[in-house]
């Protein structure tokens, strides 16, 4: 991952990154170099499944350890004091109603690295997200989704 974009990063998801690049590091790195050393005894290299196998791992360990740096080198932490309730923002927590299914949906507008829908955190470089950034309470949005035109009206902003 080369860029010198800043990436947006809350305070939760400043520390995740370091606990997973933590992990890499201490547990992974070891664990695969076991595998390594174990898999030598398997015979000769070109023939060794298990050894490609572990070497595969191994790259892309270092890889994950090598964009994780990067990420928190070009990181931008927002402050919680800095999240405002009166328009959304990253790291607001939005409650959404959709208009068409009259669905209320509430989420976390993050920035993209951060970003798990599973997880109800969208990214602000999202079509759902970019449209609302700066919108306030009783705002309405049309945006283009997947599916389609949705209309979202926002029903709340807390931090």
């Amino acid at each position: 991952m080369q860029t010198d974009k800043e990436i947006i990063l809350t305070a939760g998801g400043l520390k995740k990154i370091e606990l997973e690049l933590e992990e890499l590091r201490s547990v992974h790195r070891k664990r695969v170099a076991d595998r390594i050393r174990d898999s030598k005894q398997f015979g000769e290299f070109s023939e060794n499944s298990e050894y490609e196998d572990a070497k595969t791992e191994q790259a892309f360990v270092e890889g994950r350890i090598e964009e994780l740096k990067q990420v928190l080198m070009h990181s931008h932490v927002i402050d919680e004091s800095d999240v405002l309730t009166d328009s959304v923002g990253v790291g607001s927590i939005v409650k959404v109603l959709d208009i068409e299914n009259n669905d209320e949906w509430e989420f976390t507008i993050v920035g993209s690295v951060e970003a798990n829908p599973a997880e109800d955190k969208i990214s602000n470089e999202s079509p759902v997200g970019e449209s609302l950034i700066g919108r306030k309470v009783g705002d309405t949005v049309e945006v283009e989704i997947p599916a389609g035109l949705a209309r979202y009206r926002v029903v709340s902003i807390r931090k």
